[in-house]
């Protein structure tokens, strides 16, 4: 099975340049990194997740694409992605050429991992009412398709356009969130995969996917669970399930904190 790591990067957490290198260094398949472009102070959105006060490093996170961009430019190997990348909340021309950028200046390592987002204040600053937000995302995702795909590329708003770089890989999109039929009907129509965080339930949810998956006629969506805290018991269970890669969670903080972690996941599940 292949083990990637993802960790909320910040200002104030080790560089992704260094996290990147030391993870590749240690044989990790992939550094995944999140997205939030703000958040507002109002704070009428609790926290996710069931928290009583929002993390620190929500507040902080660098720009996701403009850091695998860094780290894109000290590894060889090591694949760079978003868990998750805020579709609704980008403008998807910009976002198609960074993203197709990213892939040919990497070799084509990148994975795209998508989500509709949690905080209804922050996608409202974007313009996108929270109601709107999956469609909006879906939207976006297939401009960014067509851009990346075709010689010639025209969708809704937008005349037909050349884009350049195509991207080498693709690059796969994931679709971030938890399992149900609207999850399963994005995946289904235009993702590679589907990423659940943590990884309760999906044994029970496949079959609904692989049903999605045979409506669309697309083949069964790779699955990738996120932000997992890993043992060995539980990387023998995703692997009794068919899935091939996990992505364990880092602390967000300095390399101090950071690489004592990444070294026992290494020592752990990786010799």
């Amino acid at each position: 099975m292949r083990l990637g790591v993802t960790m909320f990067s910040t200002d104030l957490a080790m560089p992704v340049p260094d996290l990147a290198r030391a993870a590749e260094e240690r044989g990790f398949s992939s550094l995944l990194l999140p997205e939030h472009t703000h958040i507002p102070v109002s704070r009428r959105t609790p926290p996710a997740g069931g928290q009583a006060v929002l993390p620190e490093e929500y507040k902080r996170t660098v720009d996701p694409l403009v850091a695998l961009g860094a780290a894109a430019a000290v590894t060889t190997r090591i694949r760079l992605g978003t868990a998750i990348l805020l579709a609704a909340q980008r403008e998807p021309i910009v976002t198609a050429k960074a993203v197709a950028t990213l892939d040919h200046l990497s070799g084509g390592r990148v994975m795209l991992g998508i989500g509709f987002g949690w905080n209804v204040e922050e996608i409202e600053n974007h313009g996108v009412p929270y109601r709107e937000r999956r469609e909006v995302a879906r939207r976006n995702v297939l401009a960014m398709r067509a851009l990346w795909s075709r010689e010639v590329a025209s969708f809704e708003g937008v005349e037909a356009s050349w884009s350049w770089p195509k991207p080498v890989s693709g690059p796969p999109v994931y679709v971030g969130g938890a399992a149900g039929p609207k999850m399963f009907a994005h995946v289904a129509e235009y993702a590679e995969g589907w990423m659940p965080i943590g990884g309760k339930g999906i044994k029970a949810a496949l079959p609904a996917l692989r049903e999605a998956c045979e409506k669309a006629e697309r083949p069964m969506a790779e699955v990738i669970p996120i932000g997992t805290l890993p043992t060995q018991e539980k990387l023998d269970y995703f692997a009794g399930l068919g899935i091939e890669e996990v992505v364990a969670t880092l602390p967000s903080g300095p390399a101090g904190r950071v690489l004592p972690v990444l070294d026992s996941y290494a020592e752990r599940f990786l010799s």
